[in-house]
């Protein structure tokens, strides 16, 4: 009986390990661990988004409980770099220094015995500055008479980056033209846990200790080790049980700077945990995107070419380690999706403007781009006459191109894209649809494909010269003397059940029941080195190296089995949790073999292998360009004329994700996804006044999907196997979240095509439905 067989291996739908604890308020967050002496950490922040900093001046008599960046000599700034040609570095302070570039920038550190008293102290501050013309507008923000964000800049942008294949032939012979302006709202990943602190400097050991929300640790550990002037050595991060991530928690925060200094400094404890006003108006933002697309097609819906002019904003600096750049960077590799595109011509601009950093959030520019390209070929659709269907099925990559290298060279391993949208709209009641049309209901369907590039390696991201690039993923196994395994990896779960998956894994390779594997995650002094847990790549990297872990430390452990055995290694098997010979009933389980190896030596030969019953391995596919998820999503939206409000009747996804370690988790992770993807389709967004001032400070403002606005979603699965990975898993963790926006625009366009209205702004907004009804109406779309 095989591991998958026995229902505990890859494949498998078993429970999470760790709800358990979590069901039972028995997780543990950076905001439930205390510590003796421990000081409690507010920050005054910028009241302006841009502005001379000319002075700070304390509280009188408390100047010792207040710290400004002239308290830190020798800290340094969050300096992210990369290689790309043209691109601009930010220095950013991790308290502001002379200048003052976005709302809520960190100024000083007020610090005390509870949170309340520090923040009294920072209401006691006084600043004194000098207004500047704020850049809060990213389409103006390059414009030669705008403001410098950075003084000693030329322009107001990290990067351009240009693709420029000749479309100039392209009316001539196309069918079909249309262009459309689209524009993607910023928006505040909101996580239930907000980002924490805890800082304690160990004397002895000569050691910083930060207990902080991430999930990326090493290389939080790097950053804060190069900022701080320690070496790594002396640096040790843990990350505890984490709330929510989203790519939220993946750069290095001013905060754990601050507080790691702090607590050196002052010789006690430090804590900074985020407040929910701090973590919408003053920290990193994402998915402000604005587009041009033109597409040509010919009379079969056959794709030309396309053209894209595209701006980001990317905020006032450029966040550690990513950068500035990962989401307009990537929008000219990202637009052909799952199609066949013959040609593309490709502006991007990352602007730089008076507003947080931008960080990459769940689907990391592909919600925006795949939103730009599904409603722009529904758009093609609708003037050739044909249906989204049809116009999507000509264009997808067909399986028997399988593996296929596209325009921009993005490998896609394998799969059936047009399956999965025939699929898709098998299951999604199309004609029901044209019957109520045709009785006059505002009612539509909405289509969208896309795929997802995740576990891209060394070979993708060198090239982008960021402070890190992903090599050889590892995990560390060790065999305890009653047999439990032990699994360690540097990735850091924050909600995708790694302690369940991995506990699999190791069960499919081993046979050791999961409830006797223990996942040990998020500290940097007990993990192998890992660039964290982003980019849709822990299945993949994670679950190959523990793979390859535990098959090395099989050689092992069938050599003492053997030896118990008295037989030779060739002869025996390890499955099941046992060492068993061959075609035989014999066995001894591998808890008497680590048993025997760790408490009873002398019944080894002396010729046994000395490497003992751990391992260290490293693992990366080959080719490690990334594995290519995919999806159809189809939906029935519902529009109330009157009052611009959509109501969300059902939802299909069809997805495949390869081999699916664990399908119910799958399940969780799309599902999660999709709820992010209807925020960002009809209610997330933080809007900025022309004086750069955020306008959604709390959750009364910053609209959050709840649970009667996402609907009860039908998933069908297709598992195509990857080729290049140790089980054929794709990354499927942030797929949920891309196709729901273009999806659901179209739904709404279909719903309005009567009356020949179109949205083209996200979200879609009872207001902005209406406004484009009324446009429609008065010949003005």
């Amino acid at each position: 009986m095989t591991s998958s067989e026995s229902g505990l291996g890859v494949g498998a739908s078993l429970r999470r390990k760790e709800d358990a604890r979590f069901l039972n308020g028995q997780g543990r967050y950076v905001g439930d661990i205390t510590r003796p002496g421990m000081l409690e950490v507010a920050f005054l922040r910028s009241p302006v988004a841009h502005a001379r900093l000319r002075s700070v001046t304390k509280p009188a008599g408390a100047e010792s409980k207040v710290f400004t960046i002239d308290d830190f000599p020798g800290v340094g700034t969050i300096r992210a770099n990369s290689a790309l040609p043209g691109f601009r570095i930010s220095e950013q302070p991790v308290l502001a220094k002379d200048k003052l570039r976005h709302v809520g920038e960190t100024i000083a550190a007020c610090v005390a015995d509870s949170r309340a008293a520090a923040e009294d102290l920072a209401a006691l501050c006084e600043l004194d500055y000098e207004t500047l013309p704020a850049v809060f507008d990213m389409r103006t923000a390059t414009l030669p008479e705008t403001a410098l964000v950075h003084d000693h800049w030329s322009m107001n942008a990290f990067l351009e980056t240009r693709r420029d294949d000749d479309v100039s032939g392209l009316d001539a012979i196309a069918a079909a033209k249309v262009t459309r302006t689209l524009k993607t709202s910023r928006q505040s990943m909101a996580p239930l846990e907000g980002r924490g602190v805890l800082a304690e400097w160990d004397s002895r050991l000569e050691q910083m200790i930060v207990t902080t929300s991430t999930q990326m640790p090493h290389v939080t550990k790097s950053g804060l080790a190069d900022c701080l002037g320690l070496d790594e050595g002396q640096v040790r991060i843990i990350s505890p049980d984490v709330g929510g991530g989203f790519g939220y928690k993946g750069i290095l925060l001013p905060e754990e700077v601050v507080c790691a200094s702090l607590a050196r400094r002052l010789g006690r404890p430090v804590r900074w945990i985020e407040d929910r006003f701090e973590q919408l108006s003053a920290s990193a933002n994402c998915r402000e995107h604005h587009y041009i697309l033109t597409a040509w097609a010919d009379k079969d819906g056959k794709l030309l070419g396309a053209e894209c002019e595209a701006i980001v904003d990317a905020g006032a600096y450029s966040s550690y380690p990513f950068g500035a750049c990962l989401e307009a960077a990537q929008i000219g590799s990202i637009l052909p999706g799952p199609y066949v595109l013959p040609l593309l011509r490709c502006h991007t601009v990352s602007a730089c403007t008076n507003k947080p950093p931008i960080l990459p959030y769940r689907g990391v520019a592909r919600t925006g781009v795949c939103y730009a390209m599904e409603t722009t070929l529904d758009a093609l659709a609708r003037k050739l006459g044909i249906t989204a269907e049809a116009i999507r099925l000509v264009n997808l990559v067909p399986p028997e191109a399988m593996p296929h290298r596209n325009l921009v060279g993005k490998v896609f391993d394998s799969g059936d894209y047009p399956e999965s949208l025939r699929r898709a709209v098998k299951a999604i009641d199309i004609p029901a649809v044209r019957k109520r049309q045709a009785a006059g209901e505002t009612v539509g369907v909405g289509f969208a494909t896309f795929c997802e590039q995740g576990a891209h390696g060394t070979s993708v991201y060198h090239a982008w010269g960021i402070p890190f690039v992903p090599g050889y993923e590892q995990s560390h196994v060790r065999l305890s003397p009653d047999g439990v395994l032990e699994v360690r990896v540097g990735v850091h779960s924050h909600g995708q059940g790694m302690e369940t998956t991995l506990s699999q894994v190791a069960n499919e390779v081993l046979g050791i029941h999961p409830s006797k594997v223990r996942v040990v995650h998020g500290d940097t002094a007990l993990t192998p080195y890992s660039t964290g847990t982003w980019g849709s790549r822990a299945g993949v990297m994670a679950g190959g190296a523990v793979a390859e872990a535990c098959r090395q430390l099989s050689v092992r452990i069938a050599a003492i089995g053997a030896a118990l055995l008295q037989v030779s290694k060739d002869d025996v098997v390890v499955e099941d949790g046992k060492v068993r010979r061959k075609d035989t009933d014999s066995s001894v389980s591998i808890a008497d073999v680590a048993r025997t190896w760790y408490r009873a030596p002398q019944n080894l030969p002396r010729d046994v292998d000395k490497g003992g019953l751990e391992i260290t391995a490293g693992y990366r596919p080959d080719p490690d360009t990334g594995t290519h998820s995919y999806a159809a999503h189809a939906v029935i939206a519902r529009v109330d004329t009157d009052t611009g409000e959509v109501v969300l009747e059902d939802y299909v996804i069809v997805e495949d994700g390869g081999k699916l370690l664990n399908p119910m988790i799958v399940d969780g992770q799309v599902l999660g996804g999709l709820a992010q993807g209807i925020g960002t389709a009809l209610y997330e967004e933080m809007p900025y006044d022309e004086m750069g001032q955020p306008l959604a400070g709390t959750l009364a403002d910053y609209l959050l999907p709840g649970s009667s606005d996402v609907p009860d979603a039908r998933l069908e699965h297709m598992e195509t196997l990857s080729p290049w990975t140790t089980f054929g898993q794709k990354g499927i963790g942030e797929s949920g979240a891309i196709g729901p926006p273009g999806a659901i625009i179209n739904a709404i366009n279909d719903a309005l095509a009567s009356i020949g209205a179109e949205v083209m702004d996200l979200p879609a907004t009872p207001e902005r439905v209406l406004a484009a009804i009324h446009l429609a109406k008065s010949g003005k779309q």
